[in-house]
């Protein structure tokens, strides 16, 4: 499909749950959207990475050089359930849990809460795993590791109302987005979320005028810059450098300022730590500028 800048978007997603496994933990076949079902039916070539992902999305104007604004304006859960699972020789802690586990936890979309277990309610805040757009890379890229074309960041921040700034590689950019999560808490450590089927409405704009090498992002509240790396040290230093960069070229502080700023101000979160390349990402709130917004 082909969009132009400025164009509002809705997309489906379906989740990364084993179907079967959900039928096992109690969820009837009809309860699963049949373009699920007929996506594992008919969809045989399947690229490397545990996601599916809808897409992509071209936008037209979109070239290489470009910064694709991609303004998340609505999530809606689809269905009433979701799944978290492990298993052996994944996850942030695989020693520990040689065998693999399938949990089912239903969603109660009308009070926004997940009933977890007995006296456990979680509140939902979903937001979709993966956003990104076709890599600076030829061929097919692993769904699981994020980079610079974002992708798999699991950053719980990017809910309705957040706008993710992506560097764009290649003519349309060619957005995907999935892996849709009713909520998740940083780090992800089992290495799955509140798996679930979300459907999501993004705007998109193309900017000719702006240029950057690692995804941002803004919430209401926040600007948020990105790190990823296989080491959790460099992807820090990445999403700190980042920040530091924002701060200089778009706030005009001095280097000494932004540096110093971010150390009393901004702080430095674990995103995930189980996608190949774990996550790092610097918030800086924006009531601490009191200047008017540019």
């Amino acid at each position: 499909m082909t969009a132009h800048s400025g164009d509002t978007v809705r997309i489906h997603t379906v989740s990364t749950c084993s179907l079967e496994k959900m039928e096992a933990g109690g969820v009837p076949h009809s309860a699963i959207p049949q373009y699920d079902w007929d996506i594992h039916e008919q969809v045989k070539d399947k690229g490397p990475g545990g996601h599916i992902l809808t897409g992509p999305l071209a936008i037209a104007e979109a070239e290489p050089g470009d910064v694709l604004e991609v303004q998340i304006l609505r999530i809606e859960i689809d269905v009433p359930y979701a799944c978290n699972g492990f298993s052996a020789g994944r996850g942030f802690l695989p020693n520990d849990y040689p065998y693999s586990v399938t949990k089912v936890i239903p969603l109660d979309r009308e009070h926004m809460l997940a009933d977890f277990a007995p006296g456990i309610k979680l509140p939902l805040h979903p937001f979709f795993g993966s956003m990104g757009v076709a890599p600076p890379t030829n061929g097919r890229l692993n769904s699981g590791p994020p980079w610079m074309h974002a992708g798999n960041m699991d950053n719980k921040e990017l809910v309705a109302g957040a706008t993710l700034f992506i560097p764009v590689h290649v003519k349309g950019a060619l957005f995907e987005v999935g892996d849709g999560h009713a909520g998740q808490g940083n780090g992800e450590v089992d290495i799955t979320a509140l798996e679930t089927w979300l459907t999501g409405t993004f705007k998109f704009i193309v900017h000719k005028d702006q240029h950057l090498l690692w995804p941002r992002a803004e919430t209401p509240t926040s600007y948020i810059s990105m790190g990823f790396d296989e080491d959790l040290k460099t992807a820090t230093e990445m999403a700190v450098r980042n920040m530091i960069d924002f701060l200089v070229t778009e706030k005009h502080l001095t280097r000494d300022d932004a540096y110093s700023l971010t150390s009393v101000a901004v702080d430095v979160d674990i995103t995930q730590l189980v996608d190949g390349k774990v996550g790092v990402h610097a918030i800086c709130p924006k009531a601490i500028f009191t200047n008017p917004a540019r």
